[in-house]
């Protein structure tokens, strides 16, 4: 019998190839499988079978990096490209300190590293600790400055090192550690009192037989081992050498947003005697946050291969997008793009565009301190620098359809719309860069949320918030990246209301197209009494129809009808698939969308002929603002 091809793990399949063969022997044709005993072994040999094809697919599926389940098992395949899983973040904040009551003998006082503060978020208490030790300077009894506190618990682990264990292995007991606070020394012994403190390395590049360094990797159970040199790459560590790694165990992102803080810290004074009487006062510099998970499954499969790709060099812009995360884990999307991509061309250039987790924007001491880092990968005559990002909004118009028979209150009909649409805008598919709002996904999600909803009628419009620069003479310029419908000869493009010098009133801007071009002028228009527009200036700036582009001349704008001296612009796309290019991140806005239900009278037999059904537009309004 020739060997047998399975295409799929099905028993009946497996069963029925066994008669199959069985058939083809003479000794068995003129048996009956079904009801005969044999049925029972044929049962058996198939489910042995079966269960042994099952345990070899799944082996071989844990054997890639693509197809692989377990935790356990990705982070292994990872680790054979030189990657290291991004650890549990704490959340960090900056206090600044003032203790007074310290003897006047004192001219320095130590802050030692554990326990150092304690806050409560949502009644929930976090203690923040210290990784090392920090010596204060005392004037007059008082002593001041600022400490970079982590939320967690500090902890310490020691080991007692012995060559003669083969495969010794130095293992964290501990999950959920924040391996950026981790700190390595070592002593020659036990009665030693000085330690020398070992640097934690990514690659073995500049790495010499008695560099005193470490490496770590994660292990089962989300735990961390430390690997030292062999005397070839990094110093050997000799028998009766003391390991001393200390650490902090965090809760992550809970405890981003801390601002109130009590202090709970120990002061020792120059002799390393703890000082009992003293009155601290804290007060937060800067709230806590920066605190994450640790790296998903799904987020190391989408960044091992891609680091290894860029072997530790910054030469594509896919290379920056891949080692940006890594040496500044708090990014959630990066969007890298060469210059010789603009219009026009900037050469030798890299543009990087980051959003990170806990925020709207980098801040710009974030920014220089990754550019610094950056250098040490960036190929010469390559210049990397960050632009701000920019938040591409989509909004929709859905006229939701539905067979009264088959449903109660439309209203809670409505609600299950609203919450899956909900759930479908916090999806990976959006709220990233190069993220792509994909309309016939969005329709069919709408019309599958229940089976009484029989379709809907969707219109599409995106938006970007310009935010005014009250007071001051300004141009502005704001990138859609999409092309804009021109759908009438004017009021293609509309805004929320605003105000401008020497303009009385409120005004709003529109656009008028220029015949034979895809260029349009902006205008600015008020409302009158009768809610019908007043043209206040006809040379208000251009718009790019083709490229989405708004140009806003020389303007002085004093307030804005929206809060926090926000401008809203929309237009209509093109086409019903927005993507969103370059430094656009793309969000689906929810709050600032439409669900109006409608009863489908033909569907339900009310009104079968159709003679009383109303459709509904594909086309947006013709409101002339926003």
């Amino acid at each position: 019998m020739a060997l047998t091809q399975f295409t799929n793990l099905n028993f009946e399949d497996i069963k029925s190839s066994i008669k199959d063969y069985l058939r083809e022997n003479s000794n068995f044709s003129d048996f009956d499988f079904e009801g005969s005993n044999l049925s029972v072994i044929i049962n058996l040999l198939a489910y042995n079978s079966y269960i042994t094809a099952y345990n070899t697919n799944m082996v071989v599926n844990e054997s890639f990096i693509d197809s692989a389940t377990l935790r356990e098992n990705i982070v292994s395949l990872a680790r054979n490209i030189g990657y290291v899983p991004r650890s549990k973040r704490a959340a960090v904040a900056q206090i600044d300190y003032q203790v007074s009551g310290i003897a006047t003998s004192n001219a320095t006082v130590t802050f030692e590293p554990g326990l150092i503060a304690n806050s409560i978020v949502s009644d929930k208490n976090f203690l923040f600790s210290i990784p090392e030790k920090y010596v204060s300077t005392v004037d007059n009894g008082v002593t001041e400055g600022t400490l970079t506190i982590y939320q967690g618990q500090y902890l310490e682990k020691k080991w007692t090192v012995n060559n003669s264990q083969p495969n010794a292995r130095y293992i964290l007991p501990n999950s959920d550690i924040d391996t950026s606070t981790l700190r390595v020394k070592i002593k020659e012994d036990s009665a030693s009192t000085t330690s020398t403190e070992y640097r934690l390395v990514d690659n073995i590049i500049g790495v010499t037989s008695t560099s005193n360094i470490y490496l770590i990797q994660e292990t089962t159970d989300e735990k961390y081992e430390i690997l030292f040199g062999d005397s070839i790459f990094g110093k050997k560590l000799e028998s009766g050498n003391i390991i001393e790694a200390s650490y902090i165990k965090t809760e992550g992102k809970e405890a981003n947003g801390a601002s109130f803080f009590n202090f709970v810290g120990t002061i020792s004074d120059e002799n390393g005697a703890n000082i009992s009487s003293f009155s601290p006062n804290i007060f937060s510099r800067v709230p806590a946050a920066n605190g994450d998970d640790i790296e998903t499954v799904q987020s190391i499969r989408n960044y091992a291969p891609r680091r290894y790709a860029a072997q530790n060099r910054a030469v594509t812009a896919s290379d920056y997008e891949a080692i940006l995360p890594s040496i500044y884990p708090n990014i959630e999307s990066v969007s890298a793009y060469g210059g010789e991509d603009l219009n026009p061309p900037q050469y030798g250039r890299v543009f990087i565009a980051a959003k990170p987790r806990n925020g709207a924007f980098l801040a710009e001491s974030t920014k220089k301190q990754l550019l610094q880092s950056l250098k040490s990968y960036s190929v010469a005559g390559i210049v990397p620098s960050f632009v701000n990002l920019k938040y591409l909004y989509v909004e929709v118009d859905s006229y939701v359809y539905y067979n009264a028979n088959f449903t109660g209150d439309p209203n809670n009909l409505k609600a299950d719309v609203t919450s899956a649409i909900t759930q479908y805008a916090r999806s990976g598919e959006l709220n990233k860069f190069g993220g792509r709002f994909k309309y016939s996904n969005f329709t069919s999600l709408v019309d599958g949320v229940d089976t009484s909803i029989t379709s809907n009628i969707t219109t599409v419009r995106i938006r970007r918030n310009l935010s005014a620069f009250i007071n001051q003479f300004t141009q502005y310029e704001l990138c859609f990246d999409n092309e804009f419908f021109r759908g009438n000869d004017e009021y293609n493009v509309k805004s929320t209301g605003f105000n401008v010098s020497s303009i009385e009133g409120t005004v709003y801007l529109a656009d008028k197209v220029i015949e034979g071009s895809d260029i349009g002028n902006l205008f600015l228009f008020r409302l009158n009494t009768d809610s019908e527009p007043e043209i206040v200036s006809t040379k208000f700036g251009t718009v790019n129809y083709e490229t989405g582009e708004v140009l806003i001349d020389t303007v002085n704008i004093t307030s804005t009808v929206q809060p926090d001296n926000i401008i809203e612009i929309q237009a209509i796309p093109m086409s019903n698939d927005v993507l969103a290019r370059k430094e656009l991140y793309l969000q689906l806005d929810v709050s600032k969308s439409n669900f109006f239900m409608r009863q489908d009278g033909i569907s339900s037999g009310a009104n079968t002929s159709g003679t009383r059904y109303q459709p509904q537009s594909s086309y947006q309004n013709g409101k002339k603002t926003r």
